[in-house]
């Protein structure tokens, strides 16, 4: 048999599942392969302490400011039904060494698992419940704090605290609704420093931060309708007033299956932009896979018999020559070649946007033997290196029949053993399922395997904590504080004709409130006050303009400031760059450095006619439209803040006799 082209059977593979980009779906490409998503939407509460113990809460260091470090090993430990959680278990495989790096400042000894929890931080306790019965949710009568293995190390104690707030409710999209399943109050864990071979390192100053979490279920049928619910419980969480913003205040796990799939978690999705093109190409992955299933099954005859079959490559039998191969031996790693019966083409077959499935082997390797690429070769290799001399030596070498695939990987010698396992596990599984599984979101849209899907078992009651009951008068005192619900923002920013690609920008930064103040208290026009911030202040910010510190409070500070001096909202876009220029603005001042100079209506239409003069002078073509823009642009700043421009330029137009 021929040797297959790994370029084309990549090309054939992508038309056989029917992969579409993103851009060029459609709704019956989702039906097609029964596109089904949620969310898990994480959200840090604004609170000043962290939720089991009361060091400060929202202060960041930086990888190399920390006072101790502390090493540990993780090991697994039986659930309360007598069963050990599976990702806990290939955690465990890893064999990786955990550092943590501590400052005095952000951790004390209940971060390292030294002392037991403090009582739940009552803040923080108060705020998730306001969320959700601003979700309009069902809370709990009374509160259990539970544990959840994490044995990935992020967590120094092995485990997370957690506690469900509230079960059952609905976000009302656009067309559709969105069931929610709960909201829970946890302790978020350490941010990640580094992750090399068996080493992993961490910091604990987010560790203990109080975070909810949002579920949804899987009622999701587009990428588009994922992105609307992620937005919609984003603006919920902010409309409170109560949680952080910025980078990592808010993260995403998506979770993703298609027809005959499985539920598949993209876990820490940061910005809510990605959340399309990552579950789009989640579900065709597995609709890919699915595509694989069938034809292993199809190649191999009895997959309960399969077995790959392995031979070392040492420098006494190597018959073949590969460099990296060679290097490896002479360093004393071991390496090995690996014959996969019945896998030829599906080394080569498309998975993701370029990615194959042998990206689904050694994404494995590098997670649970820690043996990274390019520690990994095979004969179906895509590219430059495609060793279309090594390979056929190789199948000989190891007496592989036509129909088989090879691979080739090395590394120390104690991870060795594990790497072949983790292969043989993986192609087991591509015979029968599309694995459940966790895995790591990047910008371009896919994704690689992470770790694999805990269970249900990883879960069990926190003897350390007592429930906390929640009282009838707690809810009505929440209660009497809830922020305007999101629907009725959209129906405000809608009747007041604010401009529709401002509604995003005003609802994530929870500025409809200050709107709707500066209109209501201050008589202001609410879509001219919504114009300006939603458009103006909007670019601002996104150059960076806008000083540390600011508060959306200046905003309406602004327009008081207006009121008071008696001019008009245009005023405010002139000031509007040296206001966000400062934390604490000085109105009057700021004012006075535009060179604003009011003048009186009489005073500009006395001089409309001398500049009608100008304008055919300088610039004459016969039209006497342009002759009014131009006047109009010199006596801008003299009637702004004063006077009405579309009056000024109807006086203007009169005067010129502009019809």
């Amino acid at each position: 048999m021929t040797r297959i082209d790994p370029v084309k059977n990549y090309e054939k593979t992508r038309e056989e599942i029917g992969y579409v980009s993103r851009k060029e779906a459609t709704l019956n490409d989702y039906k097609r392969i029964g596109f089904k998503s949620g969310l898990e939407v994480h959200q840090q509460l604004r609170t000043r302490s962290k939720l089991f113990c009361r060091c400060p809460a929202g202060i960041f260091h930086g990888h190399d400011e920390y006072d101790a470090e502390v090493v540990r090993h993780m090991r697994p430990t039986l659930s309360e039904m007598g069963i050990y959680d599976g990702t806990a278990l290939m955690e465990f495989r890893t064999r990786k060494e955990i550092t943590y790096r501590l400052n005095n400042q952000t951790a004390c000894t209940y971060e390292v698992d030294d002392t037991p929890p403090f009582p739940i931080d009552h803040e923080a306790l108060e705020i998730a419940i306001s969320i959700a019965l601003a979700a309009k949710m069902n809370i709990v009568g009374e509160v259990h704090i539970t544990r959840k293995q994490y044995l990935d190390g992020s967590i120094p104690t092995g485990f997370q605290r957690s506690a469900i707030i509230s079960v059952e409710g609905e976000l009302q999209l656009k067309n559709k609704k969105v069931r929610l399943i709960q909201l829970s109050l946890e302790e978020d864990s350490c941010r990640e420093v580094s992750d090399i071979g068996h080493k992993r390192i961490y910091k604990t100053d987010r560790l203990g931060m109080p975070l909810i979490e949002t579920v949804t279920y899987p009622d999701c049928l587009t990428p588009d309708e994922l992105a609307e619910a992620a937005e919609y419980i984003r603006f919920l969480n902010r409309s409170t007033g109560m949680v952080r913003t910025g980078m990592g205040a808010a993260r995403e796990d998506v979770n993703v299956s298609c027809e005959g799939g499985s539920r598949v978690e993209i876990k820490g999705v940061a910005h809510i932009k990605w959340i399309p093109g990552l579950s789009h190409n989640e579900a065709f992955r597995q609709y890919a896979l699915l595509n694989i299933r069938g034809k292993l099954q199809r190649m191999i005859a009895d997959p309960a018999a399969w077995s790959l079959k392995t031979k070392e490559i040492t420098e006494k039998d190597c018959q073949f020559h590969f460099a990296p191969v060679r290097s490896a031996l002479d360093r004393g790693e071991k390496a090995m070649a690996v014959n996969l019966p019945g896998c030829r083409g599906i080394l080569s077959h498309f998975t993701q946007p370029e990615h194959i499935f042998a990206d689904e082997l050694s994404d494995r390797l590098k997670v649970i033997a820690c043996i990274e690429k390019p520690n990994m070769i095979h004969s179906e290799e895509i590219g430059e290196n495609n060793f279309n001399s090594l390979f056929p030596e190789v199948a000989i070498w190891l007496s592989a029949a036509p129909d088989d695939a090879q691979v080739i990987l090395w590394g120390p010698e104690e991870d060795v053993p594990t790497a072949i396992e983790t292969i043989d596990e993986r192609i087991r599984l591509a015979l029968t399922e599309v694995p459940n599984e966790t895995r790591k979101a990047f910008e371009d849209g896919t994704t690689m395997f992470e770790r694999v899907l805990p269970g249900r078992d990883r879960m069990y009651p926190d003897t350390d904590s007592q429930p906390i009951p929640v009282t009838t008068e707690m809810l009505e005192r929440l209660g009497r504080n809830l922020p305007v619900d999101i629907a009725l923002r959209f129906r405000q920013m809608k009747d007041w004709g604010i401009p529709e690609d401002a509604w995003h920008y005003l609802l994530s930064k929870n500025l409809v409130g200050v709107i709707e103040r500066i209109g209501n208290e201050l008589g202001f026009d609410h879509r001219e006050a919504g114009t300006l911030i939603g458009h103006r202040f909007r670019s601002l910010e996104g150059r960076g303009r806008v000083a540390k510190g600011f508060s959306y409070e200046r905003l309406y500070d602004l327009f008081a400031f207006l009121k008071s001096e008696e001019l008009l909202p245009p005023v405010a876009r002139i000031m509007l760059p040296g206001v966000v220029a400062s934390a604490e603005p000085d109105f009057k001042q700021i004012l006075t450095d535009t060179g604003y100079a009011p003048a009186s209506l009489a005073e500009i239409k006395s001089g409309v006619k001398e500049l009608g003069k100008r304008f055919e002078e300088i610039c004459y073509n016969g039209n006497s439209a342009a002759a009014v823009d131009w006047v109009m642009g010199q006596i801008q700043m003299k009637a702004i803040g004063k006077l009405r421009l579309a009056e000024v330029r109807k006086e203007v137009s009169d005067i010129l006799e502009v019809k």
